[in-house]
């Protein structure tokens, strides 16, 4: 009900600024129109609970296996995200709010029902968490995608979606260690996806890494010493990736950047439709992967890997490490922890291992039942629409 609650109030925004024009907006190849993302969180928890007659095995669901009809005759043909492929999702005949809405409350009943009868262990409450981080997720993606269009926001979510000022620390040094990375699966353990599993021991030399994710001021230095000027800083792929945007409106900054350098002292930033002046101490925050990398290239510095970052999560909050306030891209690529084996939403992990990029911590968009230092975010490389920065560590 709270993951419900806080759904609607974001789409309230969109209802806001959009309703008027029918919800149109211009097709995005990294966001969905908000009509369908509505509907397909009403779908999703509607497939793997309301219509899974097998929603009490938990992982031990077979697949494939037979489904109850949809309360929607043509919900399958509209929300199914792995039949219905993203760029047709504009143009389809999706019916109007009140009755998408409605489809989110009847869902929603069915599901409650059934839980108050659910047994207390995780198989039988596995579908059940699923689907609320499942629409946790999507209510931060609702999030990103109002900065993407410039939608405005009222008062009380434009002050918590704004990371907070930092006070400056000096990195940390983490000792070396033996570290059990991934979540520990099995009875009782909760609820794990798949990408977590299995825990493993990793053997982890000593490191130093920022207590803090890079901040505007640090990455203004690079701009101004003509960071977006000087291929040497770039991974080649990066480098092409940045030529691409310069055919278009050019690129002198991370996204939704208006104005940015060290001679003017500011960095302004049009945050959900308006340019705001962003704090020098302030995580930078919208770019790609490939730009945190030459950032880090730029200072003799590296992006940190995976267990670096969760060892220092875990070991190193008492001495200044914080974390939570943007997404963070790691070193590492999106691959499989040995032993890796699909959960019943196969679609979640598999299809992106190898081609995606790791980002850890967590987002002021994200929920926090969601910020969970074992937790593996993932995205194509050259993202920067979601509130993603970095920290960096020694070589």
């Amino acid at each position: 009900m709270d993951a419900r609650n806080h759904t609607l109030h974001l789409f309230s925004q969109y209802q806001k600024a959009l309703e008027a024009v029918n919800f149109s907006m211009p097709l995005m190849p990294e966001i969905n129109p908000p009509l369908w993302e509505l509907g397909h969180i009403g779908w999703f928890q509607e497939w793997w609970i309301g219509r899974n007659m097998q929603r009490a095995m938990g992982t031990r669901l077979s697949s494939p296996h037979t489904r109850l009809a949809s309360i929607e005759p043509n919900a399958d043909l509209w929300w199914d995200s792995s039949h219905v492929a993203h760029d047709t999702r504009w143009a389809l005949p999706l019916p109007g709010a009140d009755n998408i809405r409605a489809y989110l409350l009847d869902t929603l009943e069915s599901t409650l029902e059934l839980l108050e009868k659910a047994g207390d262990d995780d198989d039988a409450l596995y579908f059940y968490r699923l689907c609320l981080f499942h629409e946790d997720m999507h209510a931060e993606a609702l999030a990103y995608t109002a900065q993407t269009l410039g939608l405005p926001l009222d008062p009380a979510l434009q002050a918590v979606f704004t990371p907070p000022a930092m006070a400056g620390r000096e990195p940390v040094l983490v000792p070396a260690t033996v570290w059990q990375l991934g979540s520990p699966a099995g009875a009782g353990s909760g609820f794990v996806f798949d990408n977590e599993k299995n825990q493993h021991p990793v053997q982890v030399p000593e490191f130093e890494i920022d207590a803090q994710p890079v901040t505007w001021a640090q990455f203004v230095e690079f701009v101004d010493d003509g960071g977006y000027d000087s291929p040497e800083w770039w991974h080649p792929e990066g480098w092409q990736w940045l030529q691409k945007l310069a055919e278009g409106e050019g690129r002198r900054g991370p996204r939704y950047v208006d104005q940015i350098g060290v001679a003017s002292g500011a960095v302004m930033q049009t945050r959900f439709g308006v340019p705001r002046r962003m704090s020098g101490n302030q995580s930078a925050m919208h770019m790609s992967w490939w730009e945190a990398d030459a950032w880090c290239r730029w200072a003799g510095r590296r992006l940190p890997s995976e267990v670096e970052w969760e060892v220092a999560a875990h070991t190193a909050v008492r001495r200044g490490f914080r974390w939570g306030d943007v997404w963070e891209w790691m070193g590492t690529t999106f691959r499989p922890y040995p032993g890796f084996s699909p959960d019943p939403y196969a679609e979640y992990s598999q299809p992106w291992f190898e081609t995606h990029k790791v980002l850890r911590g967590a987002s002021f968009a994200t929920r926090a039942r969601m910020k969970n230092p074992k937790y593996r975010n993932f995205y194509l490389p050259g993202r920067d629409d979601i509130f993603c920065g970095f920290r960096s560590c020694s070589l």
